[in-house]
């Protein structure tokens, strides 16, 4: 979905503050054997944390009879990155409706994401639901709503207070017969409550499967790349409860630590599928690999 003639400068932008404290290690002429100490704290500092950056050093190492300067230790340096990300998933479009289950904790950025991704689709000829699943809070809904309205597609919900599952129920069966392209179905977040939580999607995808047979086609999990450590560890705890096809991370604009979408991709192996830079409706992008690890080691 995302215009690949920007999507390194967005990338850029998005990543400066992870950026600027990488990219200035690699300057001068010769390597220095206090280089790799620095370079290895920093990358902790970035949280791609200690295990994972060593590793990844190791692996750099390996190389290092033929790495003459600090920028040919940087080129194999974001190689050894780019090849830690799985490959990213073949979504096919035949589905109809094709059903997007999204889930993660509140505050993630759900619900907005939710709304970027409506409108892409929409503007791509689609024809959008939204199904309002978080019926445990009333501003969910009407958070949901109001996105519908100003994107202009579907929406449907059973109220505050109804069992998410017949909501997602209801929702998939009136995409169905309505002949909507794409349904999306929000979901409640609140960890406090984890094992109800995780039984309850647990409810929500089964239900979506009875609703229309192989579904959901997608079962996105929203994380908030400020969150760092506790990102990964709602990314495990999700996976656990429901298969998660892909990841979509928000928030990295705000965040020194953006090496944690490393992290997540080479502990949990799911593919980062969209990434959100702000709070507009153009601001999440289509995820790369090879612009991600360029922009975190490019000031």
């Amino acid at each position: 979905m995302t215009d690949k003639g920007g999507l390194f400068s967005r990338f850029k932008r998005g990543l400066k503050k992870t950026s600027s404290q990488l990219s200035s290690l690699f300057t001068g002429n010769h390597i220095e054997d206090s280089l790799w100490d620095e370079l290895e704290e920093r990358l902790i500092l970035a949280d791609l944390g200690a295990s994972l950056s060593s590793d990844l050093l190791e692996q750099v190492k390996r190389k290092r009879a033929a790495l003459k300067t600090p920028q040919h230790l940087l080129a194999e340096l974001k190689e050894q990155a780019a090849a830690l990300f799985p490959p990213a998933n073949d979504v096919e479009m035949s589905a109809k409706p094709h059903v997007i289950l999204v889930i993660g904790v509140n505050g993630a950025g759900k619900t907005t994401t939710i709304a970027k991704l409506s409108k892409q689709y929409k503007k791509n000829g689609k024809k959008v639901l939204l199904c309002a699943a978080d019926t445990f809070r009333a501003a969910a809904i009407d958070q949901l709503k109001s996105w519908a309205d100003r994107v202009g597609v579907g929406f449907t919900s059973l109220g505050e207070g109804s069992d998410p599952a017949a909501v997602a129920y209801e929702g998939v069966t009136y995409g169905k017969n309505n002949g909507y392209d794409i349904v999306i179905i929000d979901t409640a977040g609140r960890l406090h409550t984890k094992h109800n939580l995780m039984e309850e999607l647990k409810k929500i995808n089964r239900v979506i499967g009875k609703a229309n047979a192989g579904s959901p086609q997608e079962v996105l999990l929203v994380l908030d790349g400020t969150a760092g450590q506790n990102a990964l560890s709602q990314a495990k705890v999700f996976n656990e409860a429901i298969p998660v096809t892909d990841l979509a991370i928000t928030k990295l604009d705000g965040t020194a630590k953006g090496g944690i979408v490393l992290r997540i991709a080479s502990e949990l192996r799911i593919p980062m599928r969209y990434v959100g830079f702000g709070e507009q409706e153009d601001d999440l992008v289509d995820f790369n690999k090879d612009a991600y690890v360029e922009a975190i080691f490019t000031e």
